[in-house]
């Protein structure tokens, strides 16, 4: 082997060491990633009470528990389900559901799609996770940018103050599962990016793979000829 094919061969065998890493990683954080897009989903504590309102409550994507006394009471009475549109306040909070559930389905789906790397050409499979990925940052933002658009329903008002409208609080806060829903956006496409260099790397190595073998099968098949073809001379004569 040439001093620059042995070279080759060493760069790319480290390379694919270090890309089988990465990929767990990867999958380690999707895994993650996917745990916390459930949790954002169901999860009522996206925006809800401060010490300025009358009343205690909490509101998420379709459900939200509110005090049915004032702000010392600790009485909930919780409404609202994914499976009774009705009971949600908003139409806003209604089309907000619905893209934060396309994410989650859209993330479950990579998650089950890591499978195919036993069965397919792995580029494949981590450019089609890139893409649900990032079809799933597309949804986050989506729901994340609806949600402050149902902020003017007569239940949220009630609680918050007169002041309370469209993407405008009032007396009230934004609560932790909103933030991490920001944060999720963050990730996807982090995560997207990531799963589309692994999977443009691994088809530039594929390619560079067949190249070399070419080469190999090429330098093979001169050097059987010249060992098969016949040599001839000059003889001597004496």
């Amino acid at each position: 082997m040439l001093p620059s094919q042995e070279a080759s061969k060493i760069y790319h065998d480290n390379y694919m060491r270090n890309s089988r890493a990465i990929g767990v990683l990867w999958a380690i954080f999707t895994i993650c990633f996917a745990i916390v897009n459930v949790v954002v989903f169901i999860q009522p504590y996206w925006i809800g009470d401060s010490v300025k309102t009358s009343q205690v409550g909490y509101f998420g994507l379709f459900h939200y528990c509110v005090g049915t006394g004032p702000s010392p009471s600790r009485e909930l009475t919780c409404v609202g389900s994914f499976s009774d549109f009705s009971s949600i306040p908003s139409g806003a909070f209604k089309a907000a559901s619905v893209f934060v559930l396309l994410s989650m389905v859209l993330i479950l789906s990579c998650i089950a799609c890591m499978a195919l790397f036993f069965f397919c050409n792995t580029s494949t499979v981590y450019k089609t996770c890139a893409w649900m990925q990032l079809l799933c940052g597309v949804c986050l933002v989506l729901g994340c940018m609806i949600f402050p658009d149902g902020w003017d329903a007569e239940v949220i008002r009630d609680m918050c103050g007169e002041q309370t409208g469209k993407y405008s609080l009032g007396d009230c806060s934004v609560r932790w599962a909103y933030m991490l829903a920001i944060m999720g956006i963050l990730d996807a496409l982090i995560l997207s990016f990531l799963a589309f260099v692994l999977g443009n790397r691994q088809t530039d190595f594929y390619l560079d793979d067949l190249q070399t073998d070419n080469k190999d099968f090429a330098v093979s098949r001169i050097e059987v000829r010249d060992r098969r073809e016949p040599r001839y001379g000059v003889q001597r004569l004496h």
